[in-house]
């Protein structure tokens, strides 16, 4: 189990938000905190802390340069997402991206387009691809949501589908979108779940505000999956103290 950091932009600014307020107008947006600093500062702090693994998070357009600003100052230390296809993806690594991560570039109009994946992948290679399930429940069952998590796909997250995918990528990231940036604690089922199904690196995020989420977190995925908390952290203006995080993490 490892913590994974984040460092979500938009507009230009490293924020934490209510992803699923994301709006493309910009009207909806719940914003849980703003920050004084740059994305410098985060990617250096991770560096020096030896975190590996973590991801940029583009909302939206406008954060592109600060994006790549994070990437150059942690190269080979950090993912990115947030509208990455195959005609930018090979920049995003030049620019010192670990991976890329896609969500609706292989989603499209509600399913899977594998004409997409592969050419992706025809750009970048499996082990440099890292695919985005983030999900929300309908009847009991995950589906994953794109276009700025509004919208339903017809991808279920099940067993049969991650083994499916884990051979066109090299991790999955899965974010609980009913608790994403809420603070309301992890979506179990779903951890539970993704803890017997995955079998390739998979980070979840969603939830976690607490010592005692991570270490149920823990039990429940028996340390089989990575985490990544946000606007609980104390460096995102949460009561969560990072440096907590870090340590129970390398333990």
């Amino acid at each position: 189990m490892k913590f994974r950091p984040c460092i979500d932009m938009h507009d230009g600014k490293v924020k934490q938000i209510v992803g699923e307020t994301l709006d493309a107008d910009k009207t909806a947006v719940v914003e849980n905190f703003v920050s004084s600093y740059d994305s410098i500062h985060y990617a250096k702090m991770f560096q020096q802390d030896a975190l590996t693994g973590g991801h940029v998070i583009m909302l939206g357009g406008g954060n592109e340069e600060e994006a790549v600003r994070a990437l150059n100052a942690y190269p080979g230390g950090l993912q990115i997402g947030g509208g990455i296809n195959a005609g930018n993806a090979r920049y995003y690594l030049e620019q010192g991206a670990s991976h890329v991560i896609v969500t609706s570039y292989i989603f499209s109009n509600g399913q899977l387009n594998m004409d997409n994946l592969q050419a992706i992948i025809a750009e970048v290679g499996v082990d440099n691809l890292v695919i985005d399930l983030s999900c929300k429940e309908r009847d009991g069952r995950w589906y994953v949501v794109t276009n700025q998590w509004r919208q339903f796909s017809d991808f279920e997250v099940n067993e049969a589908n991650i083994r499916f995918l884990e051979q066109y990528c090299d991790e999955f990231l899965i974010h609980a979108v009913d608790v994403e940036g809420k603070q309301s604690g992890i979506q179990q089922s779903l951890v539970s779940a993704l803890a017997q199904w995955v079998t390739i690196p998979c980070t979840y995020a969603g939830g976690a505000r607490s010592m005692e989420d991570l270490e149920l977190f823990r039990r429940l995925t028996d340390g089989k999956l990575d985490i990544t908390v946000g606007s609980a952290l104390d460096i995102y203006g949460g009561k969560l103290p990072y440096d907590q995080v870090v340590a129970y993490c390398q333990e």
